[in-house]
């Protein structure tokens, strides 16, 4: 074999070796976790990758992160914390509903300390979520409460924050849970608060989309909903009073949605 055929059989092993890795740690572990009867419970939808702290620890690095989001997450975070900076959040909370991998938790909370806000409340079903969490946000200890919750039902009162940020959370959810959370999301802003929405969306070009939807079907098999019965802006809009506009990203690959409570 020729330097070139043992550098691309290593590429392919390595490629292999990871998504063997990415598939054991989410789809292949419900899987397993439906064939043993253990699909009950609140938390049992959630894959290993975001409940074990080992695996949190190791896969929580930005440019593994920026990678899977095909290096458009720093884009899409920007789209979140611009909008925020037009908010009156002033003596005000903020909610981060469910706990993310990268460095999108220590600039949105950045963000609403800058626009005045009082505290921002970071919820999470997972306790070691929640601990990993607060490491990564130790410089702002004193804006932070965490909270154990589950954003199906959360404990919140009616209108008790003025924005809610919710980073790639719906594609990880059984279908049955989705309009829930997002009328969760909504239930607990304050009149005019709005909740800043990214997540996948069914792309333009037909390539990126049948890509798009191989990493579905092997890796995340709750996503492909957002193309179409669960399509986010739908189910907002379907609530009185709720307006929506969607920023897209890279050919449509990936949207965010920032919908006003009126």
């Amino acid at each position: 074999m020729t330097l070139l055929s043992y550098g691309v059989a290593l590429l392919l092993g390595t490629l292999a070796a990871v998504g063997l890795f990415f598939f054991s740690a989410t789809r292949g572990a419900l899987l397993v976790r439906g064939a043993l009867g253990r699909l009950r419970g609140e938390d049992a939808h959630v894959y290993p990758l975001y409940s074990d702290m080992r695996l949190i620890r190791l896969v929580d690095c930005q440019p593994i992160i920026a990678a899977i989001l095909l290096f458009q997450y720093s884009r899409l975070v920007s789209i979140i914390t611009q909008g925020m900076q037009h908010i009156d959040l002033h003596g005000r909370r903020v909610l981060i509903t469910s706990c993310a991998f990268g460095n999108v938790m220590p600039r949105v909370v950045r963000a609403a300390a800058q626009a005045g806000a009082s505290k921002v409340l970071v919820a999470d079903i997972i306790q070691n979520e929640l601990d990993h969490a607060m490491r990564k946000l130790a410089d702002y200890r004193e804006y932070i409460e965490p909270m154990r919750d589950n954003a199906v039902s959360m404990r919140l009162q009616d209108g008790s924050v003025s924005a809610n940020v919710m980073f790639f959370l719906l594609h990880e959810l059984p279908h049955a849970y989705k309009e829930d959370v997002v009328r969760e999301a909504i239930r607990v802003l304050a009149p005019g608060g709005k909740l800043f929405l990214a997540e996948f969306h069914r792309p333009g070009p037909w390539l990126l989309r049948a890509l798009s939807w191989v990493y579905f079907k092997v890796f995340e098999p709750y996503g492909l909903a957002l193309w179409d019965t669960h399509d986010p802006v739908t189910l907002l809009e379907a609530m009185p009073g709720v307006t929506c506009e969607r920023h897209l990203a890279f050919f449509g690959n990936f949207q965010v949605i920032v919908a006003t409570k009126e």
